[in-house]
């Protein structure tokens, strides 16, 4: 089913949550801190989604994410961030740092495995895929890399999804609410502007190849199709 790790400093709400995971049929290994979920990373355990709050000891959430986003052997972990923030600034910018998901707290336990299973749904689909090339724009999922003109483009979690969601259908035109849907799962509630902004930053650093990112006024984006 998936080993997930769960980064929690409160006692009460981490046995819960390692509790229902378990009953779901998933193998769950639970730390109060980020520096022993470092550890435990270090150490060679084999992990396939990572819950991590923002609010820490020590190592902050936020931090935690950036640093297994940045890491050559951790960075493809997909990370939901569980936390009792709940103002946009803070949504954005733990998905800036690099989470697939952002789940408020309280919340639904049936909604927090819905996440889960659309984390882990997404993993083999992108351990498989081949590189996919158009023009200067090469796009590998299973490194999680982008090169233009065979330069490396250091991107985000969240503009790397976007980027492979819409190059997967040149042509097909995504709404904001689609692509919220599909990069962060239902139930989050993250505005159409914070797509705009994700997308401008994502043609920016693509820079030549940022025209291949094109903006279907009114309705959302598409990738550039007949190449």
């Amino acid at each position: 089913m998936g080993k997930i790790l769960i980064i929690e400093d409160e006692k009460d709400i981490r046995e819960l949550m390692k509790f229902q995971l378990n009953s779901s049929g998933y193998q769950v290994t639970d730390v109060e801190s980020a520096d022993k979920a470092i550890e435990l990373l270090e150490s060679g355990s084999k992990v396939d989604l990572i819950l991590v709050d923002w609010m820490l000891p020590g190592i902050s959430g936020i931090e935690f994410t950036r640093r297994i986003k940045g890491h050559k052997t951790f960075k493809s972990i997909p990370i939901i961030m569980v936390t009792a923030l709940t103002q946009p600034e803070n949504i954005v910018t733990g998905l800036d740092a690099g989470a697939q998901d952002y789940l408020t707290k309280p919340f639904d336990l049936d909604v927090l495995l819905a996440r889960v299973r659309v984390q882990l749904r997404a993993v083999p689909t992108i351990k498989e895929s081949k590189p996919i090339s158009f023009d200067e724009l090469e796009i590998d999922l299973a490194k999680v890399k982008v090169l233009v003109s065979g330069e490396e483009v250091s991107l985000t979690s969240t503009e790397f999804k976007i980027l492979s969601i819409i190059s997967a259908r040149p042509g097909h035109v995504f709404t904001r609410t689609q692509l919220i849907s599909q990069i962060q799962g239902e139930n989050i509630h993250v505005t159409g502007r914070t797509i705009d902004t994700h997308i401008a930053g994502l043609r920016k650093k693509l820079s030549s190849a940022g025209r291949l990112v094109e903006t279907i006024r009114g309705i959302g984006y598409r990738f550039k199709d007949g190449l």
